[in-house]
This record gives C-alpha cells, sequence and structure tokens, in this order.
C-alpha cells in the first residue's frame, strides 16, 4: 500500500498535544478527522514525537498509508482549508513503501526560546518564557556540555512506563538571539518532558538555585527528583526531524 509523508507545522496553544485522546481537542485528531474527511476511509497516522499540550511545531513529519489515488497539490491544499490555520501541511510527497515517521527517524531537534528582556515581549508571548531574572549564560552553556552523549536520562524524564531512558544528546547549545535565549537540543530520541526538564535545569543553574558542578552527579543518579523545575510548555518547539 502507498506510503504518503506529511511535512507539518502547528501552533500547540490550543490543542491537548499531539496524541489523539477521546473527547479531547489533539492535533492528531484534527489531522486525522481531516484526512478521512477528504479520503472517505479511516486513516491512522504514524508521527515522529508526540508532543505535549501546549508544544509548537515547525518540521513536524507525519506518515500513513491508503490506496486512495492522491493530487498531492490539491491534496495538501485541501488539508489546510480544513485543520488550517493552527495546522499547516507544508509539503505532501510520496514516501518509500518502508518509510515511517516515527520509526524512520534517525533525529530530533527542539529549539526552547526564553525571553530574557527586561520587560515581556507580548507578541511572542505563546512560543517564549519570560524569566524574570538575569541568567548566568555563561555557566548554563558550560553545564550543558556535561549532559552531551550517551547517557540514562532518568533524572530528566517523566517516565511512564518501564522503557529505558537511555538517549544520545548530541547537542545542548544555548544562541544569544536578540533578547532572547535559544535553546537547541538535538538527540535520536527524546524521553517524556526531557528537553523541558533540561531546560529547567540549566535555569537553575543559571539563576544560582542548581550547583553546576554536581551536573555529573544528577545526570548518574538517574533520580526524577533530583530536577526541581520543568520549563513550561509554551516555550518549546519542535523543530527538525531527520532521516536516513
Amino acid at each position: 500500500m502507498p506510503v504518503y509523508r506529511l511535512n507539518i507545522a502547528y501552533d500547540g496553544s490550543g490543542f491537548r498535544g499531539y496524541a489523539k485522546q477521546t473527547g479531547i481537542r489533539t492535533v492528531q485528531g484534527e489531522l486525522e478527522s481531516a484526512l478521512t474527511t477528504y479520503l472517505k476511509e479511516p486513516v491512522a497516522t504514524s508521527v515522529a514525537g508526540r508532543t505535549d499540550s501546549g508544544v509548537h511545531a515547525r518540521g513536524q513529519v507525519v506518515s500513513f498509508e491508503t490506496e486512495a489515488g492522491i493530487d498531492l497539490e490539491r491534496f495538501r491544499r485541501a488539508l489546510n482549508g480544513i485543520v488550517g490555520p493552527e495546522v499547516s501541511v507544508r509539503e505532501a510527497s510520496v514516501a518509500a513503501d518502508d518509510f515511517n515517521a516515527r520509526f524512520s527517524a534517525t533525529w530530533r531537534r527542539y529549539r526552547y526560546l526564553i525571553d530574557i528582556g527586561s520587560a515581556p515581549d507580548p507578541l511572542r508571548r505563546h512560543v517564549a518564557w519570560h524569566v524574570d531574572r538575569g541568567l548566568d549564560v555563561e555557566t548554563m552553556r558550560a553545564t550543558s556540555t556535561v549532559l552531551l552523549g550517551e547517557h540514562d536520562f532518568s533524572s530528566f524524564c517523566r517516565s511512564t512506563d518501564a522503557r529505558s531512558n537511555i538517549r544520545n544528546l548530541t547537542e545542548l547549545s544555548l544562541v544569544d538571539a536578540d533578547g532572547f535565549l535559544e535553546v537547541w537540543a538535538q538527540a535520536n530520541a527524546f524521553c517524556h518532558q526531557m528537553v523541558r526538564s533540561l531546560v529547567g535545569y540549566l535555569y537553575d543553574v543559571g539563576r544560582g538555585f542548581s550547583d553546576p558542578s554536581a551536573a555529573g552527579e544528577v545526570l548518574a543518579a538517574s533520580d526524577r527528583s533530583m530536577v526541581a523545575t520543568v520549563a513550561p510548555a509554551h516555550g518549546l518547539t519542535l523543530w527538525e526531524v531527520g532521516y536516513r
């Protein structure tokens, strides 16, 4: 059966996350409803990363199978007419027969945006976390390097089952951006709330609440209680997903 790939973006403010839930408005629920309406058959999707309530996406990837013939550009425009403007299908394409948006992905990259201005920017309030105190960004940067590599990130994950929390974190960088601080995180995969916990921990280091010299111990402890702060969801955006 032919496999199709959708590259989508969405404003997560009005959704209770990506994953479909009965009686609750989610991105997957809206998207699958639109697909079913257009294709006139039930459609099940696979997704690169199931974002939490309030989290946004710029480069989310979805795949699905259907025997229905599709005019890709007409299909893309029709979907946007149904799910827009909160959700945007940026590209629709035919994928390889063995492509799966989740299982074929080799890495995911997120951006977390922190507003470090003296007063919050009201035009970016839905996508940035304004902090009302100065941060020692250089100490945050030095601490971030300790967390790179393949580790058990249980101290930074909200575990919901017994699956392993071992991940390979290849990027954790902080970039100054005209009154904002961008935190970029890339890994083969992320466990639940991992990026927000990493940002929250760096925030605690930057405000002098957590000892930066203890970062290795926090990581090695594999204990969720070691990280006090989880950054708010609205500052997080799934930016890009990589495939072979």
